[in-house]
């Protein structure tokens, strides 16, 4: 797994636990539908942290909770 692909996965896992939507995530963060779902559909390669703090302040937890999980700690080096 690279880190955009680990990026997704937590998304996708914390909008679950919540029941959000992308549309839902994009409200509750202040970004657009658009942003969103070309993270998700992988059309956007590099997020951004600012993006990312977004969604993080919308989900209600710290950039630190976004990145300690498993998907992040078991990361491959990237290449490119």
């Amino acid at each position: 797994m690279n880190t955009y692909e680990a990026v997704i996965k937590r998304i996708e896992e914390l909008c679950q636990e919540r029941e959000l939507t992308c549309n839902g995530l994009s409200y509750c963060a202040g970004v657009s539908q658009s942003t969103i779902k070309s993270i998700m559909n992988r059309e956007s390669q590099n997020p951004g942290i600012v993006t990312l703090k977004k969604l993080c302040d919308g989900l209600n937890i710290s950039l630190t909770d976004f990145f300690d999980t498993e998907y992040f700690r078991n990361l491959e080096q990237e290449l490119k």
